[in-house]
């Protein structure tokens, strides 16, 4: 245990963290997994070692890894001499994370694209949504885009 840790307040911590993430519509149990591993001092987390940290079935943790390996936010890998994994967040996780994302974006923006001409074209009420939806989502992706270059840029001066 790190000195100057406080246990119960690390708990609340997460817990108040995976509600933030909840109500921005991530699953709960995936929040709660992640900030557990997020605040360990240890280099990862098996499964177990999850389960019994959040008092949750092996099950939940289970979907919950799962989800978060998909979304790009924690690595697995196996533990020498065990049939276990070891659960651990990746360098930069967060920009992995959301660069992961960027190709949803770009099938958004495609998909949209297709539906504005069997609405009518960008002329009517319904078009003209999907074009502003199809307008806005193009703008964020090339600003994330931006975004992310520029944190490339930065943290590698950070760690330089």
């Amino acid at each position: 245990m790190a000195e100057g840790r406080n246990e119960e307040a690390t708990r609340h911590f997460v817990e108040q963290m995976a509600m933030l993430f909840a109500e921005w519509g991530f699953p709960r149990m995936s929040a709660r997994v992640l900030m557990t591993l997020m605040t360990t001092e240890e280099k990862g987390l098996t499964a177990g070692d999850l389960s019994q940290r959040l008092g949750a079935s092996p099950a939940a943790v289970s979907g919950a890894v799962r989800h978060l390996q998909q979304a790009g936010l924690i690595a697995r890998e196996p533990v020498p001499g065990s049939r276990s994994d070891l659960y651990l967040l990746p360098d930069d996780a967060w920009y992995l994370g959301t660069a992961t994302k960027q190709s949803l974006f770009t099938q958004l923006i495609a998909t949209t694209e297709k539906g504005i001409e069997p609405l009518g074209g960008p002329g009517t009420k319904a078009g003209a949504r999907m074009t502003e939806m199809r307008d806005f989502f193009t703008f964020a992706h090339q600003e994330m885009e931006g975004a992310l270059e520029r944190w490339r840029t930065m943290r590698a001066q950070r760690t330089a």
